[in-house]
């Protein structure tokens, strides 16, 4: 399966996962919703009977002091009450129409009401108003109706409907209770359902992530290792990868790079055993005639003794000079390639005893002092590199020094990440024009019969410290002597490669 296909399925069953919960939170809520409503509207159910059965007492009562007093204001709320209790009667019996129980306890006492009024309250108001007319001090007694009056017929209807209205409610109670109780259910289960699928849900996407994650990371953590094995001159190494999906092409290019950096590095080897071999053929090809010439010119001293002119005793001079001098430049040209070629382990260097037996080497002439610290750092590096950097801008500052008394000061500084090097010298100077050309082979600033030079060395240096991430400038003027800074790194940008350097 595809990486791409895997992303989409975690991302598809976790919406899914979300549609789900809304989905049943939709249903869950709209049971809720009906629950609250019915309550709602049990609410208005019994509001509205205890304006009904409160409308209904209020006729009684206007009735009872109409007759009693004969006033016509006693009839106002039994008139009013009269006029609201029919389109109340209808509304609930609207409401309730799914209940027909409630419908048969509001028909029961619709037909009781209508009983009291046509049948007692109407009667004795009429009777009451007639007789008013007549004897406006007359009782209730001489009233045709009295006499249910008297057996109390209009109080049993009245108990009646009462006892009604309270069973009505007392049932409009219990329902709603049921319903609340059913509407707290429902919310507790719409909550606890709601809460275990969206928890499911993250917990899904987050494990679906943690394995999309670990996947990716393992797969690019394998690739890291190739890398690192091929940065460290492991070519042979290969990633299995059985996926075959996106990154498996990735995993494929790392494998061809590594095969071919493996193949150029085998071919680089043979070629670089060629080119040892080859130099070493050319080395001893071209110093075997040289060493020809100088015999011959010994020879030719030998047998000519002092008849031997004094002129040509000097051509016979400068011909040795010139051998030793194309001696020197072979071997220079030889230690210029071999810079890097061969591993050189790293140790502990003392830079100050270093260079104080570098010094000792060079034989340096009596006319000369040279300046060092008493402090000197102590670096984690491949000593012979180093060695050759003082070694040649040391000699130099000999070499080329046309002073009576020459001086030669050693400096340094320690930044984060370098330490800096200086040799300064009073020498002749160098003119700004050729600070560049110094550094490329071959290049010398003085005729090579004036000075012998194979003009090397310093391209040795810059090799070095190119090679070791360092830099390498000089500061001078004529006739007012010149220095040398290099930086000398503390993590050496790769690593350095033995070599032998001669000027």
């Amino acid at each position: 399966m595809k990486l791409s296909t895997k992303l989409f399925a975690g991302f598809t069953i976790v919406s899914f996962i979300f549609m789900a919960v809304t989905f049943i939170n939709y249903n869950l809520s709209q049971d809720v919703l009906e629950s609250s409503a019915w309550v709602g509207q049990s609410q208005i159910i019994t509001r509205n009977s205890s304006s009904l059965q409160r409308n209904i007492t209020d006729m009684e009562n206007g009735l009872r002091g109409y007759l009693l007093t004969g006033q016509e204001e006693f009839l106002e709320p039994y008139t009013a009450s009269k006029d609201q209790i029919p389109p109340l009667m209808r509304s609930m019996e609207k409401m309730v129409a799914n209940s027909p129980e409630q419908v048969d306890y509001l028909q029961k006492i619709n037909l009781l009401h209508n009983r009291w009024l046509n049948e007692f309250a109407e009667q004795l108001i009429a009777e009451k108003r007639n007789d008013m007319a007549l004897n406006p001090n007359s009782g209730l007694s001489g009233l045709k109706t009295a006499g249910k009056l008297r057996a109390k017929f209009g109080k049993q209807l009245t108990d009646s409907v009462r006892v009604l209205f309270k069973e009505f409610n007392y049932y409009e109670y219990r329902v709603r209770d049921a319903r609340t109780e059913r509407l707290n259910q429902a919310i507790n289960y719409t909550r606890n359902v709601s809460t275990a699928l969206t928890i499911f849900s993250v917990l899904l996407g987050f494990a679906w992530a943690w394995y999309i994650t670990r996947l990716i990371s393992g797969r690019i953590s394998t690739m890291v290792k190739l890398a690192d094995k091929i940065s460290k001159g492991d070519y042979k190494t290969q990633i299995a990868d059985p996926e075959h999906d996106e990154l498996s092409k990735l995993s494929a290019s790392l494998n061809v790079m590594a095969s071919t950096i493996d193949r150029n590095i085998t071919e680089l080897e043979r070629k670089n055993k060629e080119l040892d071999q080859y130099a070493y053929v050319i080395s001893h090809d071209l110093k075997a005639p040289l060493r020809g010439i100088e015999n011959a010119s010994r020879w030719i001293e030998e047998d000519m003794g002092r008849d031997l002119p004094h002129g040509i005793q000097e051509y016979l001079m400068m011909m040795r000079v010139r051998v030793h001098r194309m001696e020197n430049l072979i071997n220079g040209i030889l230690d210029l390639a071999r810079i890097g070629r061969t591993k050189k382990m790293e140790e502990l260097v003392d830079v100050r005893q270093l260079v104080v037996e570098i010094i000792d080497m060079l034989s340096v002439p009596s006319n000369f002092r040279i300046e060092i610290p008493t402090e000197m750092p102590h670096i984690y590096t491949v000593r012979i590199y180093l060695e050759q950097v003082f070694s040649n801008l040391l000699s130099n500052a000999i070499k080329y020094n046309d002073k009576p008394e020459g001086l030669i000061k050693v400096s340094y500084i320690e930044s984060t990440q370098y330490y800096t090097f200086s040799i300064s010298d009073n020498g002749p100077g160098i003119d700004p024009e050729y600070h560049d050309r110094i550094f490329v082979i071959f290049q010398t600033l003085q005729e090579r019969d004036a000075m012998e030079s194979t003009g090397v060395g310093l391209a040795i240096v810059k090799k070095i410290l190119e090679r070791q991430g360092g830099t390498i400038n000089v500061q001078s003027e004529p006739g007012k002597g010149a220095t040398f800074t290099f930086n000398w790194p503390k993590i050496p940008l790769q690593e350095t490669n033995s070599f032998i350097g001669s000027n």
